[in-house]
Order: C-alpha cells, then structure tokens, then sequence
C-alpha cells in the first residue's frame, strides 16, 4: 500500500489528475478501476475521480510493488516495454531529468532575476536561450528555474512527482526579456489566469525597418503553419468583431506600438502586446511593411544583410522589458498587485539603439 499525503502545490486539482502525475504511465480506464474497486481511496474512501484536492487528504494505493512500479516509473527495473518511456519522461522526473536541471544552472548564461517571493519568479532571459525545450538534448529557462529552486531548496526534489514549478509565458530564442514563473501551484494558476484572460499589460522594445512616426493601435487575422513554424497576418473580415475568430485556425490579434526615436531608415518602438500569440509582434509589423531589425523569418534581407556586416547584428531585436500586473486585494498575486517589473536591455540592443539613433535621446524603459 502506498499513501500519500496532499501538500499545498498538490491542493486544488481533481483527484484524477493528481492520479495521472503520481501514476503518469497508467491510463484512464485503470484509474478508474482502481477507483471503482476501492483500490486507490480519498481519505480512507471511495472516490470518484472527481473529488478537488485539498492539503492534508490522504491519498491510499493498494497496489502491488510491482504494478506501483510499473505505473509510477519510480524503479530502476521499468524498461520502455514495462510502459510508455516518452509519457512517462514527460510527466516524472527521471534521474537525467534531475541532471537536466543542474545542467542547465550551471551551464545556461546570463539568465537573471527580477523578482521572487513565495510563489512567484521572474526572470530576465537573454537572446540565444530557449524557454522550455524543443527537443529532448535541448537545456532551457525551465530547467534553469527548476534547477535554480533545488540548489535554494533541495527539499523541492521529493515534490517533483507530482508538481514542478515551470514558466508560464514562452519568448522565442532570440527573443530577450521577462519570463514568468510560478513556483507553487497557487502561483502557477494564478500567471496563467492572468494571461488567459489578459489582466497582464505587457510591453516590448524593438528596432523595425523604416520610419514610423506616429503611435498606433492595428488589429489583424493570423494563421499559424505549425509543420514550418511560421504565421501569417491576414486582414480581419468585415463581417466579424475584433476579438472574436474570424474563421477556423485563424486567431485575433491586436497590437499597439509608440515609436521612441527615429530616423529615415529605422524606427526604435514601445510595443504593447494586447493579444499574446506566436511570432504575433515580429509577423504583424512586417505585415505592414516594418519588420524588425534582424528578422531572419519575417524581416528584409537586405536590411538584414546590412546590419549584419555593420554591426555584427544576427538575430532580431526584440525584447520584453515591462511587465504591469493587475490590482489585487488579497491572496495569491497580492504580493505583485499593481506592481511594475522591468528588464533593462541586453547591453548589444542598448549599443545599436545608440550607433543608429545617436545618444541622447533614448530613454531607459520605466
């Protein structure tokens, strides 16, 4: 029999998926048997699977050394023929997963942090480093943050079966700037809802091709192609409100930009991210024939190939520096109510900002 005990990062969920991270190579139809049979219980109980977790329930398993072994992935003996080696990778922390973490602590570069409390952390992420990974060899911010928390807290290990803490907001490879991460599963579902239902007022800086001389707020259509990793912004239909889908795979988007210094041939932007979807600020502003500086998907080529050979410029310049969270009174989130943070930016964006606007008149982010 194995019993566990709910702590705080494991309160909150449907019994059921608890189940599935503690069990992560066990399918829903022996679940729920298990369930049904009163082999595994709630508080001494039968469950149903839907019952919402609390601190201090007890979770029973009457199951036997070798099914538990079988099902969790906890026993050196699980060979991939035991049971399916990817979901269970995926969901519990194997040993190479642990050497991931501290890898990628120790050998990730110039990641720093903006703010931390209980539940939260957030960091500053420079160009060149993936955000979560793309392949199973890669070493990402995620791993960096779990591996930053273990050295803190080496406790966080005997957790990591059934929660990890992880970002909540992806920026891409080259892309710099700040990075959300929740540390407790409190802190998790509180960035996520902030997010999904746009409580959070997030701001870029970016060099784009070309001059832009007055603020503006523009709204599209854009369509991603996941097989190439691309999108494409189309016009929004006249029948259809903004905010909404105007056909199926196509999703809104709204952007606002303020430009900060310009020149003939370029413009230095304040970016407001209303909607957040993949490549949004990089495809919507070369839709409208300024791309950014360094875009090697969506940009100019020959502006590119200019930047590069006068400046050592390879990647767009493109980075998140202010982050404004939304008022509120009490619990979770209260500790970053109505609070700013900003991430200054990468010393080789500041250096260019300075060689084609001149110095002077480029204001730190605030």
């Amino acid at each position: 029999m194995q019993s566990i005990t709910i702590g705080p990062n494991q309160a909150g969920q449907r019994l059921d998926k608890f189940l599935h991270k503690y069990l992560p190579a066990a399918g829903n139809g022996f679940l729920y048997k298990m369930l049904r049979k009163k082999n595994i219980t709630l508080n001494g109980k039968k469950a149903e699977g839907n019952e919402i977790l609390s601190a201090g329930d007890e979770v029973r398993a009457f199951l036997s050394e070798e099914t538990f072994a079988k099902f969790s992935g906890r026993a050196a003996a699980v060979t991939q023929s035991d049971c399916d080696r990817s979901a269970n990778e995926a969901a519990f922390p194997t040993e190479k997963r642990f050497a991931d973490y501290t890898a990628a602590y120790e050998r990730l570069r110039g990641i720093t942090i903006l703010y931390e409390d209980e539940d939260f952390l957030i960091l500053n992420k420079p160009p060149g480093i993936l955000t979560q990974k793309a392949a199973p060899i890669d070493l990402s911010l995620n791993e960096w943050l779990i591996g930053y928390l273990l050295k803190e807290s080496p406790a966080l290990a005997k957790e990591l079966s059934v929660f990890r803490p992880s970002v909540c907001n992806r920026l891409d490879r080259n892309t710099s700037g700040i990075v959300l991460g929740g540390k407790t599963l409190a802190g998790l579902q509180y960035l996520n809802g902030c997010i999904r239902e746009r409580r959070l007022q997030k701001y870029y800086r970016t060099i784009c091709a070309g001059p832009l001389r007055e603020a503006a707020s523009i709204q599209a259509c854009l369509v991603k192609d996941s097989s190439q990793n691309l999108v494409t912004v189309t016009e929004l239909p006249e029948n259809k409100a903004p905010g909404g889908m105007p056909v199926q795979k196509q999703s809104f988007i709204h952007t606002a930009y303020t430009p900060i210094a310009v020149t003939k041939e370029y413009t230095l932007l304040e970016v407001e991210l209303i909607t957040g979807k993949s490549h949004q600020i990089r495809a919507h502003l070369a839709s409208i024939g300024h791309p950014l500086a360094g875009d090697a998907k969506y940009g100019s080529g020959t502006v590119n190939q200019d930047l590069k050979r006068r400046y050592g410029l390879t990647h767009q310049l493109l980075h998140a520096g202010r982050v404004v969270f939304p008022e509120v009174t009490s619990g979770t989130g209260s500790s970053l109510s109505k609070k700013t943070v900003i991430a200054p930016c990468p010393d080789f964006f500041r250096k260019l900002e300075r060689e084609l606007f001149g110095t002077g008149q480029i204001p730190e982010i605030k």
